[in-house]
């Protein structure tokens, strides 16, 4: 039931920090990229976390533990993402051509995600865990808006990857994929399937009710 939520993020951009720009003065564009992602580090490790949880319910999980696992994992990326705006905010402009106008615009895309992923919180905790084939069309609904969310996280990293200051960046620790932490598996349930094993099952033409297995 959970297969194509965990299709939708496990083909998802995982948020490592780079942003475009260019400048001569290397030392501190490192150092702005140092703060940024001496922060942002525990914030990429949840959202990891938090798709890891989701892609974990997709072997065996019922209703109700799905609704609660999504329901957690989108509050805990809408979270970590605003702490990545503040993080950012915090930094001040980088010190790159139209620093000011990069700045604002990786906080402008990053509070707009955390608003989205909010609202698929909403969406997911209205669902009624009890008639399963409902549950299973409206989970439907939640991964056709997780999808689209994942697209603005990848065109906001379009737009924002490049240059020197994207360079130093993803040379620091705290912005590279971070490796999910994986939950511990309850007694006599079935080992969580990997993203990519969530991934190539989840098959598009799948039906609802298919997809409830």
């Amino acid at each position: 039931m959970n297969k194509k939520l965990a299709a939708a993020l496990s083909g998802g951009a995982v948020l490592v920090l780079a942003l475009s720009g260019c400048s001569d003065d290397g030392d501190k564009v490192n150092d702005w990229a140092k703060t940024v992602c001496d922060q942002a580090k525990p914030q990429i490790q949840k959202r990891a976390d938090a798709q890891q949880l989701i892609i974990s319910t997709a072997a065996d999980g019922k209703p109700a533990d799905i609704q609660a696992a999504d329901s957690k994992a989108f509050q805990d990326i809408a979270d970590a993402d605003r702490a990545l705006a503040k993080a950012i905010e915090g930094a001040g402009a980088p010190p790159v051509d139209n620093g000011e106008k990069v700045q604002q615009d990786a906080i402008k895309e990053l509070n707009a995600t955390a608003v989205a992923y909010e609202g698929l919180k909403k969406q997911v905790d209205a669902l009624d865990p009890n008639n399963q084939q409902k549950f299973a069309d409206g989970l439907q609904g939640v991964a056709d808006g997780l999808k689209k969310i994942e697209k603005m996280d990848q065109d906001a990293l379009a737009k924002l990857q490049g240059g020197e200051l994207g360079t130093a960046m993803a040379k620091q620790p705290g912005c590279q994929k971070a490796k999910p932490s994986t939950p511990a598996a309850k007694p006599g349930s079935k080992p969580s399937k990997p993203a990519a094993t969530a991934a190539t099952t989840a098959k598009p033409s799948a039906t609802a009710s298919k997809s409830a297995e």
